[in-house]
């Protein structure tokens, strides 16, 4: 048997622990052309989403904003549809009692004529 001398296990240590290095530089991912292509059309793809994201996202905010405002659109219509209709049938009230009060008018004025209107044209002249 052959008995190892410390210099020879020393140099066969670093010979080993040099072997070590090289494999781990030849893993080393920052050196693959490969593997640099990959991670940027990762980051690419990455990009990508987040900006659709993004967009989606600005798309459910403006729909929620036009829903929000298309109800007001409706609120405010249907408030001043019911105005207008509030309006319409005070003028419609109004006109009525107007007609009302215009027909007893009419309706007191030929009374007065139908009780004084004969004695004017009834009258006799003396002379």
């Amino acid at each position: 048997m052959k008995s190892d001398t410390l210099e020879d296990r020393l140099d066969a240590a670093a010979k080993a622990k040099q072997a070590l290095l090289d494999r781990a530089k030849a893993a080393n991912r920052n050196n693959d052309p490969e593997f640099a292509a990959r991670q940027e059309a990762r980051l690419a793809a990455a990009r990508a989403r987040e900006e659709r994201e993004a967009e989606r996202r600005r798309a459910r905010i403006e729909a929620r904003e036009r829903a929000v405002a298309e109800k007001k659109a409706r609120k405010e219509a249907q408030i001043a549809a019911e105005a207008e209709r509030v309006r319409r049938e005070e003028e419609e009230r109004l006109a009525a009692e107007k007609r009302a009060q215009d027909d007893v008018v009419a309706q007191q004025r030929a009374a007065l004529m139908a009780r004084f209107g004969t004695r004017k044209g009834g009258k006799s002249k003396k002379g």
